[in-house]
């Protein structure tokens, strides 16, 4: 069985016993819920306590733009035939737009002819949540995304079996993230390998990897902590340990680990402890995650040798230490540079 219909195994079986016993409104109470994430490595997690996400709503018109803030934040929908997941067949995992909780596989997705991206099972049952929708004269089960509130669409009971049920969801609520990518390969099988960086804020850090050539994708993300799969919220208390962190896959025939290392000690200043310019706080923090031993001892020679040279009148404090743990920042920090039309680091409204 494939790693995509084994989620989806997973996800039915707790929509069987869970289906239509949960609701929530758009306004629910802050707090904390039970959610299914996927690890760096595109696996699920167990059921995992994590903070729910809420924002003023002129916080998330910012972060997410007028099209995806209509949809996800004031119930539009998207016109019939026209969203850019209609007719993909990629294996993934399609996110929430706004806070990038996987909430459903390719593998449970289908053509229905309705004009909407189709699913007949969710991504984990936990990740979803229902409320009545009486609007324009209709009584309709409106899905929600379980973690920010996020309005993704409806269900309806026409779907094909084995559930009969039929998640009819905007594609503007969703992005969509490559099995392939997180499994090591690149959009033409060729293989790939990982790293780790923490350097101060993470738009500006993720902006400078993926512009190399050879790096497949970056992510933004939190590493070197102790709670799994925190927020950003979290993250910034200082009580989660975690540093502001990117994960880089790249392909070592394009690109080597040395010369990702050129380009990290290029980007930020590695002899300020906790601190990258304005920014201050233990998640700032200079460091590498290694991957193995190799890494190590590679990342180790990089510092080694940059400390030497005099380039910086201050001794290096960047840490090397193992990566244990990359847990993917929430969509809107992904590509914030990008969506917003800016370089650097974190000048701006998060």
């Amino acid at each position: 069985m494939g790693l995509a219909a084994t989620l989806l195994l997973a996800g039915m079986l707790g929509l069987w016993h869970g289906m239509g016993s949960e609701t929530m409104t758009r306004d629910a109470s802050t707090g904390s819920g039970t959610f299914v994430f996927l690890d760096e490595w595109g696996r699920p997690s167990e059921p995992t306590k994590g903070a729910y996400i809420r924002k003023p709503k002129e916080q998330w018109r910012y972060l997410l733009g007028d099209s995806t803030y209509a949809i996800t934040r004031e119930a539009a929908t998207e016109p019939p035939f026209c969203g850019r997941f209609i007719a993909s067949k990629e294996e993934g995992f399609y996110l929430c737009a706004d806070c990038g909780l996987p909430l459903f596989s390719s593998a449970a997705k289908y053509v229905s002819g309705t004009g909407w991206p189709s699913f007949f099972a969710p991504f984990a049952s936990q990740n979803i949540r229902q409320a009545e929708d009486r609007s324009h004269g209709m009584v309709r089960q409106e899905i929600l995304c379980a973690r920010c509130g996020a309005h993704l669409g409806h269900v309806f009971p026409d779907g094909p079996p084995p559930t009969g049920l039929r998640y009819c969801i905007n594609s503007g609520a969703l992005v969509f993230l490559p099995q392939h990518l997180l499994q090591g390969r690149g959009k033409d099988g060729e293989r790939l390998e990982r790293a780790a960086f923490a350097g101060g804020c993470f738009w500006g850090v993720e902006q400078a990897f993926e512009n190399e050539k050879g790096v497949a994708a970056a992510f933004s993300g939190y590493s070197g902590g102790s709670v799994p799969f925190p927020t950003y919220e979290e993250v910034c208390t200082g009580r989660t340990g975690h540093a502001e962190a990117v994960l880089v896959l790249f392909d070592p025939k394009k690109i080597s680990y040395e010369e990702l290392l050129q380009k990290f000690w290029s980007i930020h200043d590695p002899t300020t402890r906790n601190r990258q310019g304005p920014d201050i706080g233990s998640q700032y923090r200079s460091a590498i995650f290694v991957y193995d031993e190799e890494q190590r001892r590679v990342a180790e020679r990089s510092r080694r040798t940059l400390d030497e040279s005099g380039r910086f009148r201050n001794p290096i404090v960047t840490e090397i230490v193992p990566a244990d743990g990359f847990f993917f920042a929430e969509e809107y920090h992904q590509r914030y540079n990008q969506k917003h039309g800016i370089s650097g680091g974190c000048a701006h409204l998060r």
